[in-house]
């Protein structure tokens, strides 16, 4: 007894000490705020230059880019011919950009090259022409628009009016992704127009399938690989100045994607005799589906893990927190572990930075409410973490649907890309070029659960960074691929002068 009372005041001892030494570390460290807002809205000449690249914006998004996988329905010959529609539009908003750049257009998808004084760390900037379709579900015919209908699933404007109103411009694609395409593409209107010339070559890319991961971008690889291009930096969307990044921290913040988890959709089935439901079965197609849906809610079975990115960026993040989260967070030595054991089951958003997550979406059964299924089957939407990637989150899956006597398949699938060096030059140089554009912005990097075409970049280039140099905030978030795409345009100064803060500095 008296050594298990020895034992458990040592260990209370410790805990207290190891509290005291967290409180000192805590309060020593200086608090640190992201204090960028936008110059723009506060009366003055950015006003009227916000305007005036609101408008460009608008012009884009009227210009109807949805896109969809090749099929007969939506041939590929007859989708070019819409995009390149649309590259007339460019055309006419950035003229010294096509008089001077040497254009290529591949299967719709649009590849830049403005020649540099070297040719030895290249440089592309890209973003994505193309756009989701917008929900039937959610927007019936243009004709039958009514502004009073109102609604959390009603478009308070047309998706694609590009109106602009309440300060912002409206519509699909405003922020996912043309927003930033504007952005370089003025970039470089305005930097032509007072005749400057890159100390490097400088590409842009924007291909018009990345929605739904098209051949649009790999064709503009291919080109470049013809050409015996190695891109130094590749800089498309991903991460942006988020608004409020996580509970208890407040202010915009560059999170710079330095990587994305591995995805893959997959089907489960279930099989059995089928029959009356009059005669109820045991273990039916359906109740093992459900039993497995159960089984692995309950008792997750990916392993939780801090990537070396994911604690840099709580690192980063720290100290603009309130008390206590800075606490925890600049104490990541001691509470590292119980983060990796214990958030997931309590946050969505901390189990997709730590681990492998799997969303289940969509079942099927029975064509009728009294028979049995002969099959039932259920799918799911897998993200896979760096540490246990795509063949090692697959093979636990199976296991536990074998378990239930479940058959799986993989519908689509792709690994998780490259980890660039977020200690690196590429990296520090846009940490730099944030500093220069957005002044008093915290960075940090960021690993995306989302896909870009910067995926595909990663067969010729070590350092593709996910960050367009957008405000994001929770509406924003909301819009993109929903109703009510907005962005409010106050923003689009910072974004055109980060890219040309950027080309500036090569």
């Amino acid at each position: 007894m008296k050594i298990l009372l020895t034992i458990l005041a040592a260990v209370f001892a410790a805990a207290i000490a190891a509290g005291i030494i967290c409180l000192i570390r805590t309060l020593m460290k200086p608090v640190r705020h992201s204090d960028y807002s936008p110059q723009s809205g506060k009366g003055g000449s950015e006003d009227a230059r916000a305007l005036e690249y609101a408008r460009k914006l608008s012009r884009m998004v009227r210009y109807d880019t949805t896109s969809y996988p090749f099929s007969e329905e939506h041939p590929a010959d007859v989708q070019r011919e819409r995009f390149l529609g649309y590259h007339k539009v460019l055309e006419e908003l950035f003229p010294l950009v096509h008089r001077h750049l040497q254009k290529t257009e591949i299967g719709g998808s649009l590849l830049y090259f403005w020649k540099g004084k070297a040719s030895d760390r290249p440089v592309v900037l890209m973003g994505h022409q193309d756009v989701v379709p917008v929900d039937g579900a959610s927007w019936g015919s243009l004709s039958g628009f009514s502004p009073s209908a109102g609604g959390s699933d009603t478009w308070i404007h047309p998706p694609f009016s590009g109106d602009i109103a309440d300060g912002k411009v409206w519509g699909r694609g405003s922020v996912d992704t043309k927003c930033s395409c504007m952005a370089f593409f003025q970039a470089v209107e305005e930097l032509l127009k007072q005749g400057f010339v890159p100390e490097q070559d400088v590409y842009l890319s924007t291909s018009c399938t990345e929605e739904w991961g098209g051949p649009g971008c790999p064709a503009l690889i291919d080109e470049l690989r013809r050409r015996g291009v190695t891109p130094w930096l590749v800089c498309d969307e991903g991460g942006g100045l988020y608004t409020d990044p996580m509970p208890g921290i407040r202010g915009n913040f560059a999170m710079i994607g330095v990587g994305e988890k591995g995805r893959a959709n997959v089907k489960f089935i279930a099989r059995g005799k089928g029959g009356h439901a009059s005669t109820p079965q045991k273990n039916s197609p359906l109740a093992r589906l459900a039993a497995f849906v159960c089984d692995v809610e309950k008792h997750s079975p990916f392993q939780s893990r801090m990537e070396p990115a994911t604690r840099a960026m709580l690192e980063a993040l720290a100290p603009a927190a309130s008390f206590p989260i800075r606490l925890v967070l600049q104490n990541l030595w001691l509470f590292q572990l119980p983060i990796e054991l214990f958030t997931p089951s309590i946050s969505g958003q901390a189990a997709a930075m730590l681990g492998t997550t799997i969303t289940f979406t969509m079942a099927s059964g029975s064509d009728a409410v009294n028979v049995f299924p002969q099959e039932a089957t259920l799918s799911a939407n897998m993200r896979f973490v760096h540490h246990q990637d795509m063949e090692e989150s697959l093979a636990v899956m199976r296991k536990i649907a074998a378990r239930h006597r479940l058959e799986m398949e993989v519908i689509q699938g792709a690994p998780c890309t490259k980890m660039i060096d977020f200690r690196g030059r590429a990296f520090h140089y846009i940490e730099e070029t944030v500093g220069k554009t957005f002044p008093g912005c915290v960075t940090s990097p960021y690993i995306l659960t989302a896909a870009t075409d910067a995926a595909f970049y990663d067969a010729i280039c070590d350092s593709c960074i996910r960050f367009a140099p957008i405000i994001y905030g929770p509406e924003e978030k909301k819009g993109i691929h929903g109703v009510n795409e907005s962005l409010p345009y106050n923003c689009l100064p910072g974004a055109v002068d980060f890219f040309k803060n950027l080309v500036i500095g090569l």
